[in-house]
């Protein structure tokens, strides 16, 4: 990976994987919020605005899981390359692919972020009631529930989204992304 784009400091990616519900995007945005107003350049690749705008070509297999992944790493090592705070919101249900995106950016510059909430909580959750409609046999392959989601083995950072509230998971997101920039 090259330095900066006109000697700006490094940026940053910070990967956020999850179930679905488990409070990626809520999370990245109250973060960059937090960022933003502490003067940092930070941007935001949300997984289903992802979806909507650069990937609505792909469906759920696992090949095209794996595509929107790439495309969303592309995007966050971009950012990165220009000096800043890139938090992508995404699911990444296979390690192998969570890997391949950390490959894509500087050593160091990568911060992988497992928002755990269990199954029980991101069901009750729904605001998209995507669980209810794969209970129901409307969806199929949803992440979770008939697709694997594999838990990251040694993420740099657990957010226990079921225990604590947003303030307090935005809070120790942001305490860790400042930690791993200075």
């Amino acid at each position: 990976m090259s330095e900066p784009a006109g000697g700006t400091t490094p940026g940053l990616v910070v990967w956020l994987t999850g179930l679905v519900s488990a409070g990626k995007s809520t999370l990245a945005r109250g973060a960059a919020r937090k960022l933003a107003d502490l003067g940092h350049p930070v941007a935001v690749v949300d997984g289903d605005e992802l979806r909507r705008a650069n990937s609505s070509d792909l469906g759920f297999s696992r090949i095209d899981r794996r595509k929107n992944v790439q495309r969303a790493a592309q995007l966050a090592a971009g950012h990165a390359e220009h000096g800043r705070i890139c938090l992508v919101a995404v699911i990444a249900p296979y390690a192998a692919d969570r890997a391949e995106a950390r490959g894509g950016v500087s050593a160091g510059r990568f911060l992988e972020v497992h928002v755990n909430a269990p199954l029980t909580t991101c069901e009750q959750r729904d605001p998209k009631g995507l669980y209810a409609r794969a209970r129901a046999g409307e969806l199929v392959g949803l992440t979770g529930l008939s697709d694997p989601y594999e838990e990251p083995p040694q993420p740099d950072l657990v957010l226990a989204t079921h225990q604590h509230p947003v303030d307090v998971c935005v809070a120790q997101l942001v305490g860790a992304i400042l930690q791993r920039l200075a």
